[in-house]
């Protein structure tokens, strides 16, 4: 049985009913830039991504934990970071069934728009313990410059 929220028709505004269907229909869709668990995609069938802005570059750091470098193919188009595998699922245990499984398999495709700040020539990837780092450089023009002023 299913539960259902009461309304109270004595108080009834039929524009509560097109507010709820929205905030449903919001719910379905709601999905970040960085997407979380919510929403129409969740993250238990995707892998997890950070970015992280330092001072010369942008590093992104993606948890790949059991897949190889030739699972992984990491592009860049129109300032678009995309980054697309195939994680083939673990030999799966006949000793008894699973009370819960978190772990995830299958192809998943991650993108990120990337500022024109960063110099796409200059961008290095590597896969080391699970963990794919992508160091995306910053322009010379968009680093931070030091001006000294003397002051006579």
């Amino acid at each position: 049985m299913a539960i259902v929220r009461w309304k109270n028709r004595d108080l009834y505004d039929p524009w509560a009913d097109f507010k709820s269907l929205q905030d449903e229909i919001n719910d379905l869709f709601d999905i970040d830039r960085f997407p979380s668990t919510t929403g129409l995609f969740d993250r238990s069938v995707s892998p997890a991504i950070d970015v992280i802005e330092g001072e010369h570059e942008f590093t992104v750091k993606c948890e790949l934990p059991g897949m190889e470098q030739k699972d992984i193919d990491v592009s860049i188009a129109s300032n678009i970071l995309t980054i697309k595998g195939q994680k083939k699922n673990e030999v799966e245990e006949k000793k008894g069934k699973y009370y819960k499984k978190e772990s995830w398999a299958g192809n998943f495709q991650r993108t990120l728009s990337l500022p024109s700040s960063v110099a796409a020539d200059k961008i290095s990837a590597e896969l080391k313990d699970g963990i794919l780092t992508i160091a995306l450089p910053k322009k010379e023009e968009a680093k931070p410059k030091q001006i000294e002023v003397n002051i006579k």
